[in-house]
């Protein structure tokens, strides 16, 4: 019978996010592909470091262990390195024992064709290329940002994820009015429409799934989320109507009104954090793994006219 991802929460990750392949990425930029390739053959049993996804990959992977004989979650290896470049990354995961056996080696074609056959939920990569056109295709991704953090072997049986609000979990239309009127009219806004529901944004769908597993988990449940945003009262009761509405349960939420953020998520000990603004990565990243969500790409007017034109 033909294995079925829909069934399963789905993450996506590529080799440079998994795995520290930083030191192989400057030979590939400054000497090209083949020096990359020998490179990566004459090390295939030199075991490669965690890299910055490796701590939520590998927390993911052990939901599978609660409930035996009934799989949770399945995680694919996302590559652009061809088959033959790509033993030392399936040494390094059976090093670790990461139960992971399922890639897509696409020998320098975009991945993003591949992430719907997958039934991709999540995809982490460090190609800011790759990331755009999932955002694109509608699929949560993010860009892993380098961090000063490194891996360290965590006996919490927790898995915790963050996220900011405003174009992650929801829109960026509210984002939006504060950008180009000002914090008072964004307030007055939100104020406004606090009984309307925010449109959901590139995150919404996978926040919904991880919620689907906790109530499933019951007890075991090992996932535990946060909102960290920049929102403040009186616009924090949009927000939560907005969960309210979807029927789903965050764990903990901050309402930050433009305070730093990194404090709360070193204290909240996120596996990952997801935000669109440089601003905030740029000190999570510094106590947290964290990724970059790009807007999704807007059509250019011309390109919509045309697009009419040819219906």
């Amino acid at each position: 019978m033909p294995y079925d991802f829909k069934n399963y929460l789905v993450i996506g990750v590529s080799s440079r996010a998994l795995f520290d392949l930083s030191e192989e990425d400057e030979i590939f930029k400054t000497q090209g592909i083949e020096a990359y390739s020998r490179y990566q053959i004459e090390n295939e049993d030199k075991i490669l470091k965690p890299g910055i996804a490796f701590g939520l990959i590998k927390g993911i992977l052990q939901l599978n262990e609660l409930v035996k004989g009934k799989r949770k979650t399945e995680v694919i290896i996302m590559s652009k390195n061809n088959a033959d470049t790509s033993l030392r990354i399936f040494n390094s995961i059976e090093h670790y024992g990461l139960d992971i056996s399922r890639a897509a080696l696409t020998s320098g074609r975009p991945l993003a064709p591949y992430l719907k056959a997958f039934n991709v939920d999540l995809f982490l990569s460090a190609d800011e290329k790759d990331v755009q056109a999932a955002i694109d295709a509608d699929i949560a991704a993010g860009i892993v940002q380098k961090s000063d953090t490194s891996y360290e072997e965590n006996s919490a049986s927790e898995i915790r994820i963050a996220f900011d609000g405003d174009a992650v979990l929801f829109s960026d239309e509210a984002e939006e009015i504060y950008k180009t009127q000002g914090l008072e009219a964004f307030l007055e806004h939100e104020k406004k429409n606090a009984q309307k529901p925010l449109p959901e944004g590139p995150f919404a769908k996978l926040l919904r799934t991880l919620s689907f597993l906790q109530k499933q988990l019951g007890e075991r449940n090992p996932i535990r989320t946060a909102l960290v945003t920049a929102r403040n009262s009186p616009a924090h009761e949009r927000v939560i109507l907005t969960l309210r509405h979807w029927g789903v349960r965050i764990d903990e939420a901050f309402f930050l009104g433009g305070a730093p953020k990194d404090g709360v998520l070193k204290a909240f000990g996120a596996h990952i954090f997801f935000d669109d603004q440089d601003i905030y990565l740029h000190s999570s990243s510094k106590v947290v793994p964290s990724a970059k969500v790009p807007c999704k790409t807007r059509k250019t007017q011309a390109t919509i006219d045309q697009n009419v034109k040819s219906v």
